[in-house]
């Protein structure tokens, strides 16, 4: 089997929208339960860990359960970073689907 027809099947839209809902889920999760972590003073997750997962396409659930939960809306950082990261992602796919637009362009 070839490359390209693994890539085809393996990044379908359907496969692509079920990545992103479970990692924003799982960003979702992990800012509840870094809370929860803080509140009962307990090992907490890295902020790296954090800013990981925003960067993995889950920036929109960190960023509800970042308000959502009240956790780490004092540090700029994040109320920066996550919104920063989303702006880049969004920036990215829109290069990726206008190369994709002007490459059909020109085939005919």
């Amino acid at each position: 089997m070839k490359f390209q027809n693994i890539f085809n099947i393996v990044f379908t839209w359907q496969n692509i929208a079920i990545y992103l809902v479970i990692i924003n889920l799982i960003g979702f999760f992990i800012m509840w339960l870094d809370k929860r972590k803080a509140k009962y003073s307990r090992w907490r997750i890295k902020e790296s860990t954090l800013f990981l997962v925003a960067a993995l396409g889950g920036g929109i659930g960190t960023i509800a359960g970042m308000y959502t939960f009240r956790h780490k809306t004092q540090k700029a950082r994040f109320v920066f970073g996550f919104p920063a990261i989303i702006v880049i992602q969004i920036l990215i796919v829109i290069m990726i689907v206008f190369d994709i637009w002007r490459s059909k362009l020109w085939k005919w």
